[in-house]
């Protein structure tokens, strides 16, 4: 099944510098290597926000010491 598309603006200079890096790679055109960039950075952000800080990180040990789970 096909997503449905929107059309987002950007400036014309950056679509025609993106069109400069796709030549010649496997990006048929500039939309779907736009759609590729933010698929990453999207992912990147949500690992970022799973990532434990040293606090929570401690705590959870604690309690799976307290718990039995490690030493």
């Amino acid at each position: 099944m096909e997503e449905k598309m929107v059309t987002v603006e950007i400036p014309a200079s950056l679509y025609a510098k993106i069109e400069g890096i796709i030549k010649d790679t496997g990006f048929k055109s500039v939309s779907s290597y736009v759609t590729y960039v933010l698929r990453e950075v999207l992912a990147e952000d949500e690992e970022e926000q799973e990532v434990f800080s040293k606090e929570d990180e401690e705590r959870v040990k604690e309690r799976l010491r307290s718990l039995g789970y490690l030493d």
